[in-house]
């Protein structure tokens, strides 16, 4: 008798098992809807203690904890915030005494937005006092603090540290004033250093406490540096600080200073030069794009190493003798793949906490000894997250259509070849400075992890190449930058890495824009689009939401998009969703603030108009992208089933 059924059953028997253990070896849903329950931490001046952003486990109220460095188990001392609201800064101004800076989180998609309040707390959750900000009733100081309706922000520190700080200040009545205290945290005292009579402005403060420098962009969103000298503030003409001028410290002996500086507008450089701009000589460049993260010694600071703001995060050496960088590289050895960044020593530079990173790990802290060299390990980020499970983000460059040379990371899924993918552009927010990057993201991994290629771009406009770049994007928003996108989902084909048949493209806040905008600018390209948190109508961003609500930020609307309301509307999707050629999918926060839910009604009203197919999820109490990790789940089943239902389901690993 032959045994070709028994083989035929044994065959079915192992796809069976097969798809069985791929259903097992699916990573939850849930372990990308978590927030980080530790973040932001800062070593304390005298090394032993750590402040730290703490998320409750449901992930909607926050709380600043300390603890010893030698017992991460249990923090010392809790300091509890109202819902939504965080530590946006944590500064260490002595030994058990640390400065707040609040902010809220408006929505997973934008970073936590500053409130302008300042506080201060010891480390056991005591002498808590209130020291800038529109709530001065609760100031140990209210009966003289009347005025203090504005923004403040942590601008430097003393060296050493001695209780004080500088604080930086902007005053609602007037937004054309910028204006720099001394502050005693312990007191809640302060002392005016520096003012001048242009708003936004950050300070650089020398050793002998003045201020020495004000920059930043005005209202007019122009990017502006004044120079303290004998008559008052000089502005620096555009000859001396390029196309962007930073200082970031001065020289350890006080002459000279460190920025970052570009001359014409292309990537930025780390410089090195005399206070009045004279010397200038360059330490690092990266080429295509500008000096990214930048490596510093303990006190006095010296920068020993930088890394690129695009691409692989390869570390160049200034000076591979000091001893922070042969710290560094010996490091690096010992994590091959990540990247080791410091974020702050001790103040005798005995103790350094360092990140520990990568594309696939979303990061983990340690503390080492400088003088034996013992490393103690604090925590993980996402310690649920498998970094083995996760997939290798690729930098590539390619070529637009016009000639202009653009990046795009790749995110490949885990054992898959990219050979003809199904594929999602996942076009980034923003979208003016803002920049995909080849660090851990959220996104572009459960995309990965249900088997789908991700390609992301940097479109014209995106941040880590230069003014020149960001400009590029101005009055853009609707046509060069959708077809720098649209660019990469051909290069992506003619690579052979996506099928062709089987592209969606989805994105949040701008992403959810460009979500609608290339399938109109490119019909017959994409099978679906999904929109969330996204902006469907331009017009409506000078009537609704938080961008249009102060004078810079009306002014970057004029600058980004422009006032002129045929050509808002020729670039708007909830004008043109009769060129809709494919299934979509809005998602929105009923309260969001930056993309106001009535952007998601005018495209949802436009598709009703159109005859156009849509699917709809709308969250009650969720700001700009869902926060609560429940709507996160929800979102993200419906994102799986919505791609599975229009390309199939995503590859799996052979």
């Amino acid at each position: 008798m032959s045994n070709r059924p028994a083989r035929i059953v044994l065959s079915a028997a192992c796809l069976l098992l097969s798809a069985t253990a791929a259903a097992a070896d699916l990573i939850p849903v849930e372990d990308f809807a978590h927030h980080p329950l530790l973040s932001m931490p800062r070593l304390s001046p005298n090394g032993q203690y750590l402040a730290v952003n703490m998320n409750s486990d449901d992930g909607d109220s926050h709380a600043l904890a300390v603890y010893h460095v030698n017992d991460m188990t249990r923090p010392m001392s809790v300091l509890r915030l109202p819902k939504f609201e965080l530590a946006t800064g944590i500064t260490w101004v002595g030994n058990t005494r640390l400065v707040v800076e609040k902010g809220k989180q408006y929505g997973s998609i934008d970073k936590p937005m500053a409130t302008g309040e300042v506080i201060a707390t010891d480390i056991d959750g005591k002498h808590q006092d209130y020291l800038y900000g529109f709530e001065s009733k609760y100031s140990s100081r209210a009966d003289t603090r009347g005025t203090d309706r504005g923004w403040g922000f942590v601008d430097g520190l003393p060296v050493p540290t001695n209780g004080h700080f500088y604080m930086a200040t902007q005053s609602w009545q007037n937004d054309d004033s910028s204006s720099l205290y001394d502050v005693d945290a312990g007191k809640n005292t302060r002392r005016l250093i520096g003012k001048i009579n242009v708003g936004g402005l950050s300070f650089m403060v020398g050793a002998d406490g003045q201020a020495h420098y004000a920059y930043g962009r005005n209202h007019q969103w122009d990017y502006v540096v004044y120079h303290q000298q004998a008559g008052g503030w000089a502005q620096l003409s555009q000859a001396q600080i390029g196309g962007s001028f930073a200082p970031l410290f001065f020289t350890p002996d006080q002459r000279r200073v460190y920025a970052r500086y570009d001359a014409g507008g292309g990537p930025t450089s780390l410089v090195e030069q005399d206070e009045d701009g004279g010397n200038r000589k360059a330490l690092a460049g990266s080429g295509f794009g500008s000096v990214g993260n930048i490596e510093w010694t303990a006190l006095p600071y010296r920068p020993f190493a930088t890394m690129p703001a695009t691409g692989l995060p390869m570390v160049s050496y200034i000076d591979a003798n000091l001893p922070e960088a042969k710290l560094h590289q010996a490091l690096s050895l010992k994590f091959p793949g990540k990247l080791v960044s410091f974020v702050n020593y001790s103040e005798d530079g005995g103790k350094l906490l360092f990140s520990v990173m990568s594309d696939r790990d979303p990061g983990s802290y340690f503390l080492i000894d400088t003088r034996t060299f013992k490393v103690i390990k604090l925590f993980d980020t996402a310690p649920w997250i498998d970094p083995t499970k996760m997939a290798t983000r690729r930098p590539l460059h390619f070529k637009a259509s016009d000639g202009m040379e653009l990046e795009a990371i790749l995110t490949i899924p885990n054992g898959v070849d990219p050979g003809r993918l199904p594929m999602v552009l996942l076009p980034h927010g923003g979208p003016i400075g803002v920049q995909d990057d080849w660090f851990y993201e959220n996104d572009a991994q459960f995309l990965a992890s249900r088997g789908y290629l991700v390609l992301q771009v940097n479109y014209r406009g995106s941040g880590g190449r230069g003014e020149s770049f960001r400009q590029a994007g101005y009055l853009k928003w609707g046509t060069r930058i959708q077809q720098d996108l649209i660019d990469g989902v051909k290069w992506a084909i003619a690579e052979n890495y996506a099928d062709p048949k089987r592209i969606c493209v989805y994105g949040g806040s701008f992403g959810g824009y460009s979500a609608m905008m290339t399938t109109i600018r490119a019909p017959g390209m994409f099978k679906c689009a999904v929109g969330y948190a996204g902006v469907y109508d331009l017009k409506m961003m000078y009537r609704k939401g938080d961008v249009r609500e102060n004078k810079s930020g009306r002014n970057y609307l004029n600058m980004v998009i422009g006032k002129d309301d045929a050509d808002l509307d020729a670039n708007s999707p909830d004008k043109l969703a009769d060129r809709i050629d494919v299934p979509v999918l809005l998602v929105h926060g009923e309260d969001d603030v930056r993309a106001p839910f009535a952007q998601a009604k005018a495209m949802r009203a436009a598709l009703d108009a159109a005859h156009k197919p849509y699917e709809w999820l709308s969250k009650p109490g969720e700001g700009h992208g869902f926060y609560d990790e429940r709507n996160t789940v929800e979102f993200y089943k419906l994102l799986q089933s919505f791609l599975e239902k229009h390309i199939g389901k995503g590859a799996t690993a052979s």
